[in-house]
């Protein structure tokens, strides 16, 4: 790479749990020797993802390399924290080969991409591809459309009709800006049910752009990076639902911190969640607790009523062992009775 060179971007969206900090992670891990940058924006004040990252264990992954943002939406906040942040990036004196930035779960990567003409890193950065993240068991379970079917039916009927469910919006929205999608948890559904959410899918993607089938977001590096998409000097034909609005916002979608007291079982902590979720349709839950009498930190990540758990790291001499739990949901939810079932 010579000093005039672009550094690749690859921008990796999805929505809420699909597994895009799985397949960062997977990413680093199998980086041979490429010197590599993250930035991953959360949505929320608790950077649950940025803390699994800097704490992977990955001999080349050094806590210098993860760059958090968690100021707000990375879409929304594109001057004040994602070029600021890139800028630092790239001024360092051994700066990174590739930079893979994860968006939050409710991000529209359509934003970013343009952000990369801005005049500040026009010059010096590329976006390499958009890799969108698909949760297939959450899309075959309909996760992102009331009635998938009736759907179907309506959009062949009325190709320009309106979406009335922000989830679908979102992600759809993710989909129309990619370069390639993973199909995430394929391993969890059946091969009717794949088929299916290969044609919900089929419904919004391009036909140039690939989809690969994947279990927890192990994709040979080579297909993730090194795509050469230029994606910001086709911005224009990148669609969105969005296009016509001034400012994209997060008025459909709400988050917040609950304080979990230490518990005796991971499971039981699980389980606790797992039925809070199906009460209040809870969208995505995720952070840390600590049990009673482990030396280590238990991890926490759910979507929906599927809740997984396992212990990620020992805890650190003198740190906070407060559990935190990060929980977003549709607007208008009862927080108070949300933190009531948490506690149990």
């Amino acid at each position: 790479m010579t000093s005039l060179a672009k550094v690749p971007c690859t921008i990796v969206t999805g929505f809420l749990g699909a597994g895009k900090t799985t397949l960062v992670r997977h990413v680093l891990e199998n980086a041979d020797g490429r010197r590599l940058a993250v930035v991953v924006n959360e949505f929320g004040d608790v950077g649950i993802d940025g803390e699994i990252l800097k704490n992977c264990g990955i001999e080349s992954c050094t806590e210098d390399s993860i760059v958090e943002l968690a100021n707000g939406c990375i879409c929304c906040t594109v001057a004040d924290d994602f070029i600021p942040a890139l800028t630092g990036l790239l001024d360092r004196p051994l700066p990174p080969e590739h930079i893979v930035i994860e968006t939050s779960g409710l991000a529209l990567p359509k934003p970013l991409v343009q952000a990369f003409n801005w005049p500040a890193i026009a010059s010096r950065v590329t976006v390499d591809g958009v890799v969108a993240v698909v949760d297939g068991s959450a899309v075959a379970a309909g996760r992102f459309a009331d009635d998938p079917e009736a759907l179907a039916r309506q959009r062949a009927e009325d190709p320009s009709l309106d979406h009335d469910n922000p989830l679908e919006e979102v992600f759809e929205d993710q989909i129309l800006c990619a370069d390639l999608v993973i199909l995430n948890k394929a391993d969890l559904i059946s091969a009717t049910e794949l088929q299916q959410v290969n044609d919900r899918i089929g419904q919004t993607l391009s036909p140039a752009v690939k989809v690969v089938e994947a279990e927890n977001g192990k994709v040979p590096i080579s297909v993730l990076l090194g795509l050469g998409a230029r994606a910001e000097a086709d911005v224009e034909n990148r669609r969105s639902h969005h296009d016509d609005e001034e400012d994209h916002d997060h008025e459909d979608f709400e988050t917040f911190v609950v304080e979990i007291p230490s518990t005796d079982s991971g499971a039981d902590l699980a389980a606790r969640i797992a039925r809070t979720a199906e009460r209040h349709d809870v969208l995505r839950v995720k952070g840390f607790a600590e049990v009673r009498g482990k030396p280590m930190r238990l991890l926490v990540q759910g979507v929906g009523g599927r809740i997984q758990h396992h212990f990620d790291r020992a805890w650190k001499p003198g740190e906070d062992r407060r559990g935190r739990l990060v929980v977003i949901a549709e607007k208008g939810i009862d927080q108070t009775a949300v933190r009531a079932d948490l506690l149990g």
